[in-house]
């Protein structure tokens, strides 16, 4: 029989969660596994590793080509230098000191990355970037951004000329799902700006490096209620971890 084609290894990035009155379990989408494996790719679990296993990470990055961080609820502010608020629900702290030493690595190997939801966010805050906390407080102007009822919410997005998302979808408009409550405020360094909601809210972000694929998107690529627009986003991530090679030049976190 003829070899089968070798698929790259893509890290997903898993959440933590610890209920009140029952064992601590690790939970994950499986839109995700599928969007990778339909994309040519194959997908391996990153736990939500401590320092103290800081040098078993590191030696799981050297197997992967690629990553995909998952969304989540929200980042502690106070690590930020902002307040807690009500509207804020932080993720485990386990889960996010998970994610800040995993992203710290995937930015410093420049390892291609597809960040989303929080995980946009955590890429924008460890570059230098700040958050608004509450949209309908930080930006009183701002559209419907998710449903209350919990329900699926839609809006559409303007892709920005000449970045890399008009390159993947060819197109300057983009529907998308939402679910969020926070935003970036001020991006990082070396990220620009790859689609805003009608009302300016910044949706999707992506690297000003060219050598290197980098995008965080604030809606879910992942899930049942995608455009078959999103696929294209694997696809590409895909397509740069089949050509990845680990670079000499490291990014400062």
């Amino acid at each position: 029989m003829p070899a089968q084609p070798v698929r790259p290894l893509i890290g997903i990035s898993t959440d933590f969660y610890a209920p009140k009155n029952s064992h601590p379990h690790l939970r994950l989408n499986a839109g995700y596994l599928d969007a990778v494996l339909n994309a040519g790719g194959l997908p391996v679990i990153l736990p939500p590793m401590r320092k103290d296993n800081f040098a078993e990470l590191e030696a799981l990055l050297d197997r992967v080509s690629g990553v995909v961080m998952v969304g989540g609820l929200d980042l502690d502010p106070r690590r930020n230098g902002q307040q807690v608020t009500a509207a804020v629900q932080m993720m485990h702290s386990r889960r996010e000191d998970a994610d800040r030493l995993l992203m710290a690595k995937v930015i410093e190997r420049k390892l291609p990355l597809l960040a989303v939801g929080s995980s946009m966010q955590l890429l924008n805050v460890l570059l230098g970037g700040t958050l608004h906390l509450h949209l309908p407080t930080d930006h009183p102007k701002a559209m419907p951004h998710f449903d209350p009822s919990g329900g699926p919410h839609r809006h559409m997005v303007s892709v920005e000329p000449g970045s890399t998302l008009e390159d993947i979808f060819g197109s300057p408009e983009h529907r998308v799902n939402s679910t969020h409550h926070q935003g970036i405020n001020q991006l990082g360094r070396a990220l620009r700006v790859g689609a805003k909601a009608p009302d300016g809210v910044i949706e999707a972000i992506e690297t000003t490096d060219e050598e290197w694929f980098c995008i965080g998107t604030q809606w879910h690529p992942e899930c049942e209620t995608a455009s078959a627009l999103d696929r294209q986003l694997f696809d590409n991530l895909i397509e740069w971890a089949n050509k990845f090679e680990p670079s000499e030049e490291m990014v400062e976190v």
